[in-house]
């Protein structure tokens, strides 16, 4: 998820008063939800389709869906809050979102839930953006850096201890109590905050580039869709190569609209500094080593493996529980190590936690998998806490902002792309495994995807030859190939980062 990082140190109260915190506390709260319902609803997935059935492509859409509207509609977001209001996009973003979480509580289709989800990312992007600006109105200098220390803190939080919160509430209230929590956080934040906010605006703002704003929409929403559909429909299908083609198309014009624009939503010119270029590649990198296990490994425990909600929220706890502190630590180390040394030396420990969780088979004690998550946790959490501000260092003082905005777009859409990519990818080794072992059968592609959205029961139905330990068998040997793959993005990841973000021996 989209994040500041560093870790708070305590508040100067004579830099800002009481109703400064008030807006602080409102912002965080807001901030809280988007990573509680980004790995809640990852928890819920296998219960939501026992409840309301739905095949894997509706299933995955649940998740991304919030995800592509949230990552396109980000920088628009900003734009408008400068354009007509800091507090006002704020307020409208996180009542939407309160809203919007309200209504998926009683959803009566997987696709009322795929439709209100991207209504929702919409809503976060509002929320984030405004939020994000309306601190930076009420807070200067050391207090701005702490306000949005606290900020990171509170992603890190709900990422650490989202799913056993979820798994909590799915266990005793079902998985639409998820969302509900979600609509009284949001009002919450709307009591503390709002009353006490004070209105700002950018009076030189020129307007959200709409052009610029759909050609990037549009690319991103074709490719996704391209990409989930191929397990169903085959990469060789019409449907997928007509998808692929429109968001080729899609990303030309929108080049093209950002090289003629006055004021373009992504400023190109910044990709010619290689140091701007690298920094891309860390949220990218730490997409596939741990944002997708955010997804992937609670519906494995859960329709997979078999574990209760609880259960797999408190496993997921190893894995992302390093995001609350070593961000602190990342931020301490560079006062001997380059951010560039310490990004690519997290992301090899990274790889090594993917190493070791590709020894643990399904069905082994839970003890087995604390280490490598702990180490998939401590790997990734060393660049993820050092690359908002080397987004921001590694161009001229005067394109920060830009630079900024470039930064989050990639990370949040990147997380999307590299969602599709990794289920894709599961999927088609599933089916590979599952041909091998039963040629010719007419249900394999759909039994695949079942398995690998976590329905090992329809899948097992599907294919009653193969029975549910051989299933299990297929499913351990097709996941251990999917995390050979991430290890190879991974140390590829850190080697061209170590290359283009290197920096002089310090003394």
């Amino acid at each position: 998820m989209n994040s500041p990082t560093d870790v708070p140190a305590a508040f100067d109260p004579t830099v800002a008063g009481g109703s400064s915190y008030a807006v602080l506390a409102a912002v965080c709260l807001a901030a809280l939800i988007l990573p509680l319902t980004f790995v809640g609803v990852a928890v819920a997935t296998p219960a939501i389709g026992r409840e309301l059935g739905g095949g894997p492509l509706a299933l995955s859409w649940i998740t991304n869906a919030f995800m592509l509207s949230f990552g396109s509609m980000l920088m628009a977001a900003g734009t408008l809050a400068d354009e007509f209001g800091r507090k006002r996009v704020f307020s409208l973003g996180v009542g939407l979102f309160a809203l919007t979480s309200l209504a998926l509580a009683f959803a009566p289709s997987v696709l009322w839930l795929d439709l209100l989800r991207a209504v929702q990312g919409l809503a976060g992007a509002a929320a984030l953006a405004g939020g994000s600006a309306a601190l930076a109105q009420e807070f200067e200098g050391p207090a701005r850096t702490r306000a949005f220390s606290l900020l990171g803190t509170t992603f890190g939080v709900g990422l650490a201890f989202g799913p056993i919160l979820a798994g909590v509430l799915i266990e005793a209230y079902g998985w639409r109590s998820i969302f509900v929590s979600g609509t009284l956080i949001g009002g919450l934040s709307l009591l503390f905050g709002v009353p006490r906010m004070q209105e700002s605006r950018d009076p030189d703002a020129a307007g959200v580039d709409w052009p610029g704003t759909l050609s990037f929409t549009a690319a991103l929403v074709a490719l996704t869709w391209g990409i989930l559909q191929a397990p169903q429909s085959g990469w060789g299908s019409p449907l997928v190569w007509g998808l692929l083609l429109v968001a080729l198309l899609a990303l030309l014009l929108f080049i093209v609209v950002e090289l003629r624009v006055k004021r373009p939503m992504l400023d190109l010119s910044l990709f010619r500094y290689p140091r701007f270029v690298g920094v891309q590649l860390l949220p990218i990198a730490t997409c596939y080593c741990f944002v997708v296990l955010l997804i992937l490994l609670p519906i494995r425990f859960i329709g997979v493996e078999g574990y209760s909600e609880i259960d797999a929220g408190l496993m997921m706890i190893a894995l992302s529980a390093p995001m609350v502190v070593v961000p602190l630590l990342a931020a301490w180390l560079t006062r001997w190590f380059g951010a560039g040394t310490l990004s690519s030396v997290g992301l090899v420990i990274a790889a090594l936690g993917l190493y070791l969780l590709s020894r643990i088979a399904p069905g082994q004690a839970p003890a087995a998998n604390v280490l490598p998550m702990l180490l998939i946790g401590l790997g990734a959490g060393l660049p993820w806490g050092l690359m908002d501000g080397l987004s921001v260092s590694v161009v001229p003082k005067e394109r920060a902002g830009m630079a900024t905005g470039i930064f989050s777009t990639t990370r949040v859409a990147g997380e999307g792309i590299a969602l599709a990519l990794v289920v894709a990818l599961l999927a088609g080794l599933l089916q590979l495994s599952m041909a091998a072992a039963l040629p010719e059968h007419p249900q394999l592609s759909l039994a695949a995807q079942q398995l690998a959205s976590g329905n090992l029961q329809a899948s097992a139905a599907l294919v009653p030859e193969l029975g549910r330990e051989l299933l299990l068998g297929l499913y351990a040997k097709a996941f251990t190939w999917l995390l050979y793959a991430l290890i190879a993005i991974t140390l590829v990841a850190a080697l061209v980062v170590r290359l283009m973000l290197h920096e002089p021996r310090r003394a």
